[in-house]
């Protein structure tokens, strides 16, 4: 009885261990009248919860959405870019497929239960679909499975799952298992093959410096690596702030009136790009778009996103060569203002800040960032500089990452600075001390 009651004053945690007790006592299973003879009430269970998930998931394609969708958007709380949806769109083709989405599910509830891994992991290993975005679930899987088994102790096992996955950092996994194995000459072989076609900036970095680990652990030839951008860096001696973070102390201490700061880290570059790209994010490829209420793209992750909308997004970066791209960016902002979009960050570009953007940001380097982050856009769109200063009258602007005390260069950030260099984009690193008081 207690499973059908809200009980709206009581945490679920409460609720749940009231059950618990309940269930420990063992007590006979009774209708409602014989618990509760007294009461005139009536006890009204809903028996169709499971035809409702499933009409729900037909529906968004997924069991994360559900109805209030509709409210918020008839409210306007949320407003999506409108987008043809066919047939052909749809997420799941056919019954099968419905069958093996709630089946992975029901497997992946299981590892976060805390079920037995023999009892998922073969099920899992068997299953087949044609379907890419089935495909996609099961990979990850995978790959969260690996790690658990990683983390116990169970490296063959972790191994052969990592080798089964498709997940983006499922190959570079795979060499660190290895060297904990001791299998290190398996290990470099593998990173060397890796590294001819590395799947991401990320990966590229990670296997450089497992090959550059393991020639050592081998006795092997070192090679030479490439040496790297050297950081244009600027100390500052600041007086701890009474509030605020530690970039905020930088913005306005470097703050001018003919050079203003902006705190911006990944938002600015990002919003452009998908200003300017918002044809090719939002074309309806069939199993892009399941509903009308999605921010992006469903397969915006999958490692063939790009390529299959290579035409469309040289068609956008070409419009950086006309001399009307300012005009068209400016415009794309005005029409399509507060709709859900994975890139663009109303709440951070106001017209202002996008006027200075255009103006002091060459057309060579928004493409060239625009490029960047579509090798890889999980990965790229992170590790920007946190704040960017723009000289307008000389038509030039700056990026200045932060470090507080303490505080180092992350991978991805390196990996900026180093891209930043190879194009020409002035980006200094300012480290802060707070004064003594």
């Amino acid at each position: 009885m207690l499973t059908h009651m809200p009980l709206t004053d009581r945490r679920a945690a409460q609720k749940k261990a009231e059950l618990e007790q309940l269930r420990a006592m063992d007590l006979p299973a009774q209708t409602f009248t014989d618990w509760c003879p007294m009461l005139d009430d009536q006890l009204l269970s809903l028996m169709v919860g499971e035809l409702c998930d499933r009409l729900r998931l037909m529906f968004f394609g997924n069991l994360a959405q559900d109805w209030s969708e509709f409210v918020l958007t008839d409210l306007g709380i949320y407003r999506y870019e409108s987008v043809d949806i066919g047939p052909e769109s749809r997420g799941f083709q056919c019954r099968q497929d419905l069958e093996d989405y709630l089946h992975l599910r029901q497997l992946r509830v299981s590892v976060e239960q805390g079920a037995d891994l023999a009892d998922i992991v073969p099920p899992l290993l068997a299953f087949s679909s044609s379907n890419p975005y089935l495909c996609s679930r099961q990979s990850c899987l995978l790959f969260q499975i690996a790690q658990q088994l990683e983390r116990s102790g169970e490296l063959e096992q972790a191994l052969l799952l990592y080798q089964q996955s498709a997940h983006g950092e499922a190959r570079w996994r795979q060499i660190r298992v290895l060297e904990q194995l001791g299998r290190d000459a398996e290990a470099y072989d593998q990173a060397l093959a890796f590294s001819q076609t590395p799947g991401s900036d990320e990966e590229s970095q990670r296997l450089e410096r497992a090959l550059t680990r393991l020639q050592r652990k081998l006795g092997l030839q070192m090679v030479k690596k490439p040496k790297a951008a050297s950081e244009t860096r600027i100390n500052l001696v600041l007086p701890a702030p009474t509030h605020g973070s530690v970039e905020i102390a930088v913005r306005d201490h470097l703050q001018q009136d003919d050079a203003p700061v902006h705190y911006v880290e990944n938002t600015l570059l990002c919003s452009l790009f998908g200003l300017l790209c918002w044809e090719a994010i939002f074309a309806p490829l069939p199993g892009s778009f399941f509903h009308p209420f999605h921010s992006g793209p469903v397969d915006l992750h999958s490692p063939d996103f790009y390529a299959r909308r290579q035409h469309l997004f040289k068609r956008c970066l070409l419009q950086l060569e006309q001399p009307d791209y300012r005009q068209l960016i400016k415009a794309r902002y005005q029409e399509k203002f507060g709709l859900q979009s994975p890139f663009v960050f109303w709440g951070m570009l106001d017209e202002a800040r996008l006027e200075l953007a255009l103006q002091c940001i060459p057309a060579a380097h928004l493409h060239a960032c625009f490029t960047r982050l579509l090798r890889d856009l999980k990965a790229n769109r992170a590790g920007m500089p946190d704040l960017i200063q723009f000289y307008p009258q000389e038509h030039r602007y700056r990026m200045i990452e932060v470090k507080g005390p303490g505080d180092r260069l992350q991978d991805n950030q390196k990996r900026w600075l180093s891209f930043a260099a190879e194009h020409g984009i002035a980006v200094v690193v300012c480290y802060v001390r707070w004064a003594e008081a």
